[in-house]
Parts: C-alpha cells; sequence; structure tokens
C-alpha cells in the first residue's frame, strides 16, 4: 500500500481509487474521495464556550480555513465543543452537508441550518453515487451544557466506496464493540484512531482510549493503515501533549504490530492511500 506524504497546499481531489487525508488538527481531517471533499468534527479556533486555559489551541490549524477547498460534506462524531464548534459550522455555511448522530439534527435546526442527515448507530446512506456512510456505535457521551447531558447520541462513521473503506472513530472508550465493527465492516483501508486525553484513567479510561487501547482497536477493525487523531492540539487532560506519539510507538512493538500501519502525521501532514 503507497503511504507517502505529501505536501498539504496541494488540496485537489485524488483520483478515485484514492484516499487523500489531511489532518489539520485535533480529530479534524480533509478527507477526499471520489470527487468528495469531507472534514471530520471541524474545529480550526479553541474551545467555545469558555476559550481559555486547556481549551485554547496549542498548535494552529495545519491548514487554514480560508484555503481550504470546496467541502461537499461534514462528519460530526457528538455534541462536545472540541467536535462540534458553531463558529467552524457558521464559517462553512448552509450548502455544506452535514451528517449527524441521532438527536444532533435539532441542533442545527435551531441556527437555521437544514441541509443535515441525522442518522442512528448502524444507519446507512449515500453521500453519492459512489460513496457511502455508515453510522457506527461508539462508547461515549454527549453534552452542550450541564443540563443537556446525553440527550443526543454520539457515534463513528464508516466511508465505503467500491474500490476503498475508512472508518472514522470519533472518540470512544475500548469497548467489544470495535470487534463487532471488525466483524461486521472490517478491513479498513484507512482507520483514524484517537490515541489522546487519556488521563487521569479512572476518569478518562470509560470515554477515551488510550494509546494501548488504540493499538487493540487498529486491530480489532482489521484496518491496514492507521493514522492517530486526538492529541497535541489542546492540552485536555492530565497527561504531557507530547506522550501519546511516544506511547504509541511504544504499544505497537510491545502489541507486536507493523509500526509502519499506525501513524502519526505532522499537523497539515497528507497522505495518499
Amino acid at each position: 500500500m503507497n503511504v507517502p506524504a505529501l505536501e498539504p497546499e496541494v488540496l485537489v481531489s485524488p483520483e478515485s481509487e484514492q484516499i487523500r487525508l489531511t489532518w489539520i488538527g485535533h480529530s479534524t481531517f480533509l478527507i477526499q474521495h471520489m470527487g468528495r471533499n469531507i472534514l471530520t468534527d471541524p474545529i480550526f479556533g479553541n474551545c467555545q464556550p469558555v476559550p481559555y486555559g486547556r481549551f485554547r489551541r496549542i498548535s494552529p490549524p495545519g491548514l487554514e480555513f480560508e484555503n481550504l477547498p470546496p467541502i461537499h460534506d461534514v462528519l460530526i462524531s457528538h455534541s462536545h465543543y472540541d467536535h462540534l464548534d458553531w463558529p467552524t459550522v457558521r464559517a462553512l455555511g448552509r450548502d455544506v452537508c452535514y451528517w449527524v448522530p441521532q438527536g444532533l439534527g435539532a441542533w442545527f435546526r435551531k441556527r437555521g441550518l437544514k441541509n443535515f442527515r441525522e442518522l442512528k448507530w448502524w444507519d446507512s446512506d449515500a453521500i453519492s453515487e459512489e460513496l457511502g456512510l455508515i453510522c457506527v456505535p461508539a462508547q461515549h457521551g454527549s453534552a452542550r451544557s450541564l443540563l443537556d447531558r446525553n440527550s443526543t447520541h454520539w457515534c463513528g462513521w464508516v466511508l465505503k466506496s467500491e474500490e476503498r473503506s475508512l472508518y472514522f472513530v470519533g472518540d470512544s472508550g475500548y469497548s467489544p464493540i470495535f470487534k463487532d465493527i471488525g466483524e461486521r465492516l472490517g478491513g479498513f483501508d484507512l482507520s483514524i484512531i484517537p490515541i489522546g486525553a487519556y488521563e487521569p484513567r479512572w476518569l478518562m479510561g470509560p470515554v477515551h482510549l488510550d494509546p494501548k487501547e488504540a493499538v487493540m482497536v487498529h486491530r480489532d477493525v482489521h484496518s491496514h493503515m492507521s493514522v492517530a487523531c486526538h492529541w497535541g492540539t489542546f492540552r485536555m487532560t492530565d497527561e504531557p501533549w507530547h506522550e501519546p506519539p511516544e506511547l504509541l510507538k511504544k504499544e505497537l512493538a510491545a502489541q507486536g504490530v507493523d509500526p509502519t500501519t499506525f501513524r502519526t502525521l505532522a499537523i497539515g501532514e497528507s497522505i495518499e492511500v
């Protein structure tokens, strides 16, 4: 499988058999496949509504918003502020199609955005004639305030074309659901798996993967190539911000996994699969 590092500013839609992936930061990626430009959990600024301290970016976006190609679709995994960012959604506007988990459509409707599709776990739909989308389970939660805890759902997303498949985990703790996803849909050409925001484990363990568990997910879902996310952008939890990729490298060796099959990208780096 050919996965060269690419210059991030060369943002053209890849040929149909390729997936082009650019890490913008945190869980925000630009996916280019089958002529579609797709963003995952886009956030280009600080976390709202309290953009200070741990919620300020420590790394600028790997691609400036103004330099994005025309965006066709946005995949939202859940409602937390570091994954659903109103300033970014407002800037993307009404023409983008937002794909959201069950219950989250009301948030978009309240803001005058009607171009959204709301899916339940294991629901599927078509982004285009060439590209399908499946909403898959995750172990996490949701909230925008103290009063709406878990009132909307959370999920991961699977993109499938005739040629390729991609799995965006979103946020999740480790769960048997990953083996289920692997059995039903696995053998992904590319997976985007979170590796950060895991300390302290007594608090973060149920909802966030650590690097050891991220490698387990990589194996559970039979991913040919995985890319790490959810680290190096915000200091959200207690581990040092630079620790996740160091532990990932150790865990790949400990679990006997080829390190070239689970990569950490530089912010702004692009690869093609």
